[in-house]
């Protein structure tokens, strides 16, 4: 009963709402509800966009405009936007905090993406180390090294599925050698990861929100075992670290955990498949990266901008305030539409154009920006430059064969399934 109240008031009665306010006319409730949004964001962008900056909406605002959104990425006075950090009335705050699941949620408070300076700070500081330039480059080879066996394993057939047999399989690896967590347990931990996903989007179904909390409940007594494990034998590791550091509480620590293994993968693997994707649907493109591999950074780069893997996020003003002309009070928020910003015309010319060789390409927000801007950046970047490199070079005949499937979900915007024939078949003919 718990578990369904906290849905109804998080999910049910806000997903009604939305509902109600897109039938209206609301572009950020239609943005949220329509399924076409799922397949294609950007032209629900470039209407809120054409409206201003900052376009006051009923219960928010919203930003589709580049140079605000990073502003209030960046602006002190902003701060993240929990269940119950809403401007609501008390009894409804109150009905959220007791129906508290305590559950080890990436989207829940103390988790870091939930917290707001000094408690923030204090966590980000902890967990950085494990995402130091030096500590990411020490991991390159071993991303070099787990993308070659799974593209081996991807050789041994000629038609396969590029996500579920590469896509997620690769950043799971490294973000459980991160977190020593042993290969026999990795299953477990993309299926919650995977299950949990959709409690980044608004509005949800009773099912889903039950499934994802079954998942974190199932992932939670894992990782509580598995730091007891690590305290009495810690690891090289970054978990063993904090474990043994004793800065971080029994309860910060499992919520850090979930985070950076929730966090860890699910862009990466976004990442990879929309980027398959556009290389797909622009082999001038990917002619280009064959020519010049020296391109390959600067490719990543432009699919984070061109097909963000995180489409929105929220900030809730800490104190009234004005910008961009309007008045914000203190408890309002403002729904910052980053997938949308990244093609603002003002900042990117011609921004639905995919080119590789855009030279502002790398001042997207699709990491975010400001004190949350995410720590795991240069470990996506560096695994999908790796990962998709070397998997044009190792397939050159590789094509998509059958339509895509999407995930389904707004926020995490990526593929459920992507078939392809490796052209492994035809090679051996040859030969």
């Amino acid at each position: 009963m718990k578990t369904w109240i906290r849905w109804a008031v998080i999910n049910g009665v806000p997903g009604m709402v939305l509902r109600a306010q897109a039938r209206r006319g609301n572009p950020l409730a239609q943005f949220l509800t329509d399924p076409a949004a799922k397949e294609d964001p950007y032209p629900f962008g470039d209407r809120i966009r054409a409206r201003g900056p900052l376009v006051t909406m009923p219960y928010s605002y919203v930003s589709a405009d580049y140079e605000l959104c990073r502003t209030i990425l960046r602006h002190k006075d902003f701060g993240v936007t929990a269940p119950d950090a809403f401007d609501l009335p008390k009894p409804v705050k109150r009905l959220i905090q007791a129906t508290d699941l305590k559950i080890a949620s990436p989207v829940e408070p103390p988790a870091m993406l939930m917290v707001d300076p000094p408690v923030h700070t204090r966590y980000r500081k902890l967990v950085a180390q494990a995402f130091t330039p030096r500590a990411v480059a020490r991991l390159r080879d071993r991303i070099g090294e787990v993308t070659s066996d799974l593209l081996d394993e991807l050789a041994e057939h000629e038609n396969a599925d590029l996500i579920g047999q590469f896509a997620l399989l690769l950043p799971i690896a490294i973000i459980s050698e991160i977190l020593g967590i042993p290969a026999e347990k990795r299953d477990e931990l993309l299926e919650a990861g995977h299950a949990g996903s959709p409690l980044l989007d608004m509005g949800i179904s009773w099912r889903t929100f039950r499934a994802a909390n079954d998942a974190l409940r199932e992932a939670q007594d894992y990782l509580i075992e598995h730091i007891a494990e690590l305290r009495a034998d810690p690891g090289d590791n970054i978990l063993s670290d904090l474990a043994t550091g004793g800065e971080l509480t029994d309860t910060e620590l499992l919520y850090s955990a979930a985070l950076i293994a929730g966090a860890g993968f699910e862009t990466t693997v976004n990442l990879i498949g929309n980027g398959i994707m556009a290389l797909h649907q622009h082999p001038a493109q990917l002619a280009l990266l064959r020519a010049e591999p020296a391109r390959w950074p600067g490719a990543i780069e432009e699919i984070l901008r061109y097909d963000s893997p995180v489409q929105m996020t929220a900030r809730t003003a800490l104190r009234d305030l004005e910008i961009a002309g309007v008045r914000i009070a203190e408890g309002e928020m403002v729904a910052l539409l980053l997938g949308c910003a990244n093609r603002d015309p003002k900042v990117f010319d011609k921004p639905n154009v995919f080119d590789i060789t855009r030279a502002n390409a790398r001042e997207h927000l699709s990491f975010s920006s400001g004190v949350h801007a995410c720590l795991g950046a240069s470990l996506a970047r560096m695994e999908g430059a790796v990962a998709l490199q070397v998997l044009y070079d190792r397939f050159p005949d590789l094509r998509v064969a059958d339509a895509p499937q999407r995930r389904g979900l707004l926020n995490l915007r990526g593929f459920q399934h992507i078939p392809v024939s490796t052209g492994v078949g035809a090679r051996v003919a040859a030969g």
